[in-house]
């Protein structure tokens, strides 16, 4: 069982009782508005979310953690890594992703949280690229992906929503030169 800690999170694979917290989040239509086509789900496509993450895990030996508050141990959203199935263009490639509710937001946290990922796939994983991508004008996540050191990569159409997004990315051997 993987388990990744940070000063203040816990990244861990998902339990039953994050179901209910998750489904809040992905209701929320300030957390969606950059997700696809902004849609709100419901704790339905949460649980088929949450199922086909931990599917994801079992066929790629990664996935996207369960990202928990250490002090609280408050399910604060997720963060890790997928194959972006959604932009076949990239295929293959491995992306480093976040969610988190609008009560962590400003603080850091999915900036240290997607560092704990990227570290994982490149240092436990071999990964020898990992991409991000984020729909223009997402100031926030641009923010933090700039933290991570990912460089631009272009721009394209997600297909499956008809919005423009950059791609962005960062090599392993940047990776092991940044945190030298």
């Amino acid at each position: 069982m993987v388990l990744l800690e940070t000063p203040r999170l816990v990244l861990r694979r998902w339990r039953e009782d994050d179901l209910a917290p998750m489904a809040a989040v992905n209701a929320d239509a300030e957390v969606m508005r950059w997700i696809g086509d902004g849609a709100v789900r419901d704790e339905e496509q949460t649980r088929r979310g949450i199922e086909a993450i931990e599917q994801e895990w079992d066929r790629h030996g990664f996935g996207l953690f369960a990202v928990e508050i250490r002090s609280t141990g408050e399910l604060a959203g997720f963060t890790g890594l997928s194959v972006p199935d959604f932009l076949p263009e990239l295929l293959p490639a491995v992306e480093v992703g976040w969610r988190l509710g609008r009560a962590h937001w400003g603080q850091g946290l999915a900036t240290e949280a997607a560092a704990a990922a990227l570290r994982f796939g490149f240092e436990d994983r071999g990964l020898g690229r990992i991409v991000s991508i984020v729909q223009l004008d997402n100031g926030a996540s641009e923010r933090v992906i700039t933290k991570l050191g990912m460089l631009p990569a272009g721009e394209t159409v997600d297909p499956s929503c008809g919005r423009r997004v950059r791609v962005f990315q960062l090599s392993s051997d940047r990776y092991v030169t940044m945190t030298r």
